[in-house]
């Protein structure tokens, strides 16, 4: 917004959005959730007590989300938003209003008015939160400052607090696409009475810098993982993995996967194929093997298993191995069972392709999207490592102790 002195009566606006409290839970609710998704939210520090105009920097549309994620729902913040942008649809305008609290401030006359209809929801404890700048700077500094956000405050007789936002212009930057990014939101102290739009702006910019400049906790631990799933040593790692696991070796490869996709969900794509190309060409080599009468150590099966692939081969061929990825008995058993049976190699390639395809795929990206949703914890990797590896534990001997 870009307030100016008022120079005639205003019309008639849409009357300011209501301060229910569930509806701004509602709100601060849906936006962390978003935001924890595209790679976290944090905040420092917490709004003063009762009413307060807030002013922050503005770089992206994306800073909306990130004050309605960040503070307390109790404030019932309203975000003001330009009106010839925000309100000059029907379809806008309901989004600025129902997900953001929004509304409208003109930037060609009469944006004074508008910013004053706030005074009274400021004094009964409202948080109004204006973007001083009145557009977005695209390159993260806060531009010059308008004093409509000081004047406001004034005559509502409540506090201006600056509020720094930084990481929504890498998540979604001014003319660019979406992608994943940490956002920080850091509330600094009341401004003394007096402050000028240059303090003001001077204050945002401080608080913004040192926000930026925060480091992330991390975990040394999944620094190192991370480092290998990015590198050439990655996709072979996770090749020979289940390559391994298919023969012989009892620790199926989505362990591998949910350790590298959360350390680094980047590489989670080439990381599950690696797996999967190494898995199908296991079970190749597993059928031939078996076919030629040679019989691979296969620790961690029972009877019952065996058994139990052997009916599902007679009776479905190749096909018995969709069964696979839910009921528990591992891929080397079927891949030996059917070269026992005799399940032609192309025909068993696709069938067993499609099972593990879309298993391997699954998981591998949902571990993913949990290293995304993990960001801001990272520093948390080796306690989640104990609880990936215990699971995996308690799961293997409860499947085992199942089919025995």
């Amino acid at each position: 917004m870009t307030p100016t002195a008022p120079s005639s009566p205003a019309p008639a606006r849409p009357a300011f959005p209501s301060g229910r409290r569930w509806s701004a839970a509602l709100r601060r609710t849906l936006w962390r959730g978003v935001l924890t998704l595209t790679g976290g939210v944090e905040r420092r520090g917490r709004l003063p007590g009762g009413g307060c105009v807030v002013v922050a920097n503005h770089s992206s549309h994306a800073d909306t989300a990130a004050l309605l994620a960040a503070l307390d729902s109790r404030h019932a913040p309203a975000i003001g938003a330009a009106a010839d942008y925000w309100f000059a649809s029907p379809w806008r305008r309901r989004i600025c209003r129902r997900l953001a609290a929004g509304f409208p401030v003109r930037r060609d006359g009469g944006g004074m008015t508008d910013l004053l209809a706030a005074a009274d929801a400021l004094r009964a404890g409202r948080a109004v939160v204006l973007f001083p700048e009145g557009t977005r700077s695209p390159d993260g500094a806060p531009g010059a400052f308008h004093g409509g956000a000081l004047v406001l405050a004034e005559r509502a007789g409540v506090p201006v607090v600056p509020v720094a936002i930084a990481g929504t212009d890498r998540l979604l930057p001014k003319h660019g696409r979406l992608r994943s990014a940490l956002v920080r939101v850091s509330v600094g102290a009341p401004l003394p009475a007096g402050t000028t739009p240059r303090q003001a702006r001077d204050a945002v910019m401080a608080l913004q810098a040192r926000t930026a400049a925060e480091p992330l906790a991390d975990s040394a631990t999944r620094r190192r993982v991370a480092a290998v799933a990015v590198s050439r040593r990655g996709m072979p790692l996770a090749f020979c993995w289940a390559l391994a696991e298919a023969l012989s070796w009892p620790l199926m490869p989505e362990l591998l996967l949910g350790a590298v996709c959360v350390a680094a969900p980047r590489a989670a794509v080439r990381m599950s194929g690696a797996a999967l190309a190494g898995s199908l060409a296991g079970g190749l080599l597993a059928l031939q093997l078996a076919a030629a009468g040679v019989q691979v150590p296969a620790p961690l099966t029972t009877d019952r298993m065996h058994a139990e692939v052997r009916r599902s081969l007679a009776a479905e061929g190749a096909a018995a191995v969709r069964h696979q990825p839910w009921n528990g008995v591992p891929f080397k058993v079927y891949a030996a069972g059917a070269g026992r049976a005799g399940v032609p190699a192309v025909r068993w390639l696709v069938q067993s392709a499609k099972a593990r395809g879309a298993r391997t795929l699954t998981v591998g990206l949902g571990f993913a999207a949990l290293g995304l949703i993990m960001r801001r914890h990272r520093r948390h990797y080796g306690r989640y490592l104990v609880l990936l590896g215990g699971g995996f534990a308690v799961g293997l001997t409860l499947i085992v102790r199942g089919w025995g």
